[in-house]
């Protein structure tokens, strides 16, 4: 797999906070590598506000941003894909449209922030946890030697990274 840019797709359910942070990180650490996308199978109206506050927190242009449908990325003048990640449970247990060009895909799941109930500083403290797991994860996938290794282990790793913990150390 040799190419100058990788077009890679974040998929969750509502696309307001995991797929949104997956594809601001993917476009910084990618360092013109890759080119992220993101979408939902039933986005929400508008990111959530605590998703665009910490991307802006941590100096990240929000322009990107908006909840948009899967759908999107399925038409004939849509991008092709080379990797689609799922980062929520939900999206991973759907059945996902045909994406043209076969890309390899994995599962990446971290817990939803948008769930989390109580204060404000605990639900905050969520969506800073949800981008460190994710920043950590697209970390080792920009690290990977995609162009020398043969499609089967390239798709280990890609599973193997969806199974680091995500815990605190």
């Amino acid at each position: 797999m040799t190419k100058d840019i990788y077009n890679v797709l974040f998929l969750c359910t509502g696309n307001s906070a995991r797929s949104i942070m997956a594809e601001a990180i993917l476009n910084r650490e990618g360092a013109g590598r890759f080119k992220a996308f993101s979408a939902g199978s039933r986005p929400g109206s508008a990111p959530h506000p605590y998703t665009l506050d910490l991307l802006r927190g941590v100096n990240h242009d929000t322009g990107f941003a908006r909840s948009k449908s899967w759908d999107e990325f399925g038409e004939p003048d849509a991008p092709q894909m080379d990797f689609v990640f799922t980062v929520c449970d939900n999206a991973a247990a759907e059945e996902c449209p045909f994406w043209p060009g076969q890309p390899m895909t994995a599962h990446w799941g971290v817990p939803d922030p948008v769930k989390v109930e109580g204060l404000e500083a605990v639900r905050r403290f969520a969506f800073s946890d949800t981008y460190r797991m994710l920043r950590n994860r697209i970390s080792i996938f920009v690290s990977l030697p995609i162009e020398s290794l043969d499609r089967m282990a390239l798709q280990r790793s890609l599973d193997d990274i969806g199974k680091t913990p995500v815990e605190a150390d």
